[in-house]
């Protein structure tokens, strides 16, 4: 059955295609009802055609408007009490979604433990993520969050060994690393002799803060982290079962949070917070999600995953687009380097299957 495939969804705010493509590569889930068949990704690998590569490289896009969406919410309301709020949609959703596909969310023996390690990453990966992005820059953030399939290559080479790293994930980490390099050097911008204004898209630099970006590339690299636990997780809860209640352990704790060292005011729900916040939790938590599973119907996880490359490049364009950030030359080849980077970790990961 599809619903068992623990290649359909992780998190509902940041994770791209390249998720599916790490998921597709643990070990399914034990049987909880024996009466269950085993479906094996092999089993829906049919050529993608233009439309389902339309849908994906689609799905990307949305997910690469999330920093946007959620930059929108942090700018009236505090960012922990954002991440209540988009979670708490995220679990009705996947109420909603395990009643349809028949998953029973009563818990059983020795299954809470891993839902609520899962739910306490998500809940300081998330943290760090909108604290980040309060800080930073939606366009930032977007490069940063989508370093978590480097950081996952590397766990999956050191610590699980589940992968080794190649030459060409080698060199895709490089090029990366490069980019994200130049994200992080600092310079003051010069200033234009027709409007004394500083020049940001001469040189390149924004005014994105260090802090924020370096409180960005800690969300990715416990993305990465989230991921590999979640793997193994997913041997002993079903993975419908496992986002809901992990969903619902980080309403908790953001929700205490928020709720102790943060206020939130009614008139912060305005227009751009409030779509914001829909967003996150209709357009990526729903609408991502189903179409995600229609196409993990049809087509291998890895054929999908390579597309999660235009979500950086989205993310940047929407950052300038809707939020005014600049488009520096220096911005777009940080993003391409990143975006060659996980094209390079996915075709390396395929050659090897």
């Amino acid at each position: 059955m599809l619903s068992q495939l623990p290649t359909t969804r992780i998190d509902t705010s940041v994770t791209p295609f390249a998720v599916m493509w790490q998921m597709a590569d643990s070990p399914e889930p034990q049987a909880l009802d024996e009466k269950q068949p085993t479906t094996g990704i092999a089993a829906h690998d049919q050529p993608l055609g233009i439309t389902s590569i339309g849908l994906a490289v689609a799905t990307s896009a949305l997910w690469g408007g999330t920093p946007v969406a959620i930059s929108y919410s942090v700018d009236t309301l505090p960012p922990i009490g954002v991440a209540a709020i988009r979670f708490v949609l995220a679990a009705l959703f996947m109420v909603v979604w395990c009643r349809w596909q028949r998953t029973e969310l009563r818990l059983r023996t020795g299954e809470l433990k891993p839902v609520v390690i899962a739910g306490l990453l998500l809940f300081v990966q998330i943290g760090l993520f909108h604290w980040g992005i309060h800080q930073s820059s939606s366009s930032h953030a977007s490069l940063f969050i989508n370093t978590f399939i480097f950081w996952v290559a590397a766990i999956d080479h050191f610590v699980t060994r589940i992968t080794r790293l190649t030459t060409q994930k080698i060199l895709g980490l490089v090029i990366a690393a490069a980019g994200v390099a130049l994200i992080l050097v600092k310079s003051e911008p010069t200033l234009t002799p027709a409007t004394s204004e500083p020049d940001g898209v001469l040189l390149g630099f924004d005014q994105a803060s260090l802090q924020g970006d370096v409180i960005l590339l800690a969300s990715a690299f416990l993305l990465g982290i989230k991921i590999t636990y979640t793997k193994h997780a997913l041997k002993t809860v079903e993975p419908g079962k496992l986002i809901f209640w992990h969903d619902v352990v980080g309403v908790v704790l953001f929700a205490a949070y928020s709720l102790a060292f943060e206020e939130i005011v009614v008139q912060g729900f305005n227009t751009p917070a409030i779509l914001g916040l829909l967003y996150q939790g209709l357009a990526v938590a729903g609408l991502c999600f189903a179409v995600q599973t229609q196409l993990l119907k049809k087509h291998a996880a890895s054929k999908i995953a390579v597309y999660s490359f235009t979500t950086p490049l989205f993310g940047i364009v929407f950052a300038s687009l809707f939020r005014s950030d600049p488009l520096s030359s220096w911005l777009v080849v940080s993003g391409i380097c990143v975006a060659v980077g996980i094209v390079m970790v996915h075709i390396s990961r395929r050659e090897e299957s």
